[in-house]
């Protein structure tokens, strides 16, 4: 019984948690945040993301007391050291493609517009998308999957289309080709995020490197184009399908690992 209502808390809050990063609500409705050359949106969705990490933090302290997310500081250097590599030299490829593609660039944006939309809110981002994303869906997958073999390579594929997919939204309004590339980028990306939460067993180490991959869209802030330049779709595509690889790579090397030592 225990099991059963845990289980279905974990499949309410990742779904709040998804409807509340995807449509910006309930704090939507009323928020309307005017700072400097800061977009009002980024303000909405920062707050939005503060109710859903209270509601996340609630239900960990009353309904999932057992549930492990794994926010904790062993682990995290060490992950970070081992994983984090491909990742940081991948947002230095990504953001130099951009930083090509959209020159010359033709706006000027404060200091305040620099750091909210292109750090703070994807600090938000990070912990949001991996709170539901790997503490949550991601672990209920893997203990529907208990140990049949590949169990954690499905709950990682499974998890990381949806997010591939949850991407599309976000990109509407530009090319199909666009999207389309966006999906398959993100899905790759939440294999490596999802592979390095599995290897590290510590939910800060993909939260960091999702803010530093995301880091690569700082350039935007410069520019008054919303386009993805040919060169920057061409170099996330191939960078984050690398990153996909080697995550799976990670997984099946573990899980190899795992069954020659039993």
């Amino acid at each position: 019984m225990k099991n059963k209502a845990e289980t279905i808390v974990v499949v309410v809050l990742t779904l709040l948690m998804t409807f509340m990063e995807m449509t910006a609500l309930p704090v939507g409705l009323f928020c309307n945040v005017k700072f400097r050359d800061v977009n009002p949106i980024y303000f909405t969705l920062m707050i939005n993301f503060l109710l859903a990490f209270g509601i996340c933090f609630l239900c960990r302290k009353f309904l999932l007391k057992d549930w492990r997310f794994g926010l904790q500081t062993d682990g995290l250097t060490e992950g970070l050291r081992k994983y984090g590599f491909p990742a940081v030299l991948m947002t230095i490829l990504v953001t130099l493609s951009f930083c090509i593609g959209l020159a010359p660039f033709d706006n000027r944006p404060t200091v305040w517009r620099v750091f909210i939309e292109g750090v703070v809110y994807y600090i938000g981002v990070g912990i949001m998308e991996e709170l539901y994303l790997r503490g949550l869906l991601q672990n209920l997958l893997a203990k529907w999957f208990g140990k049949q073999k590949n169990g954690t390579l499905y709950a990682i594929y499974i998890a990381s289309v949806l997010f591939g997919l949850g991407h599309a939204f976000g990109a509407l309004g530009q090319p199909l080709v666009t999207i389309v590339a966006k999906v398959i980028w993100a899905t790759a990306l939440g294999v490596y995020f999802g592979a390095v939460y599995v290897m590290s067993k510590n939910l800060w180490v993909p939260i960091l490197l999702h803010l530093v991959i995301n880091l690569c869209g700082i350039p935007f802030c410069f520019s008054t184009s919303n386009q993805y330049p040919p060169l920057a779709l061409l170099a996330c595509l191939v960078s984050y399908l690398l990153l996909g690889i080697y995550g799976v790579h990670l997984v099946r090397k573990h899980t190899f690992e795992n069954s020659f030592k039993k």
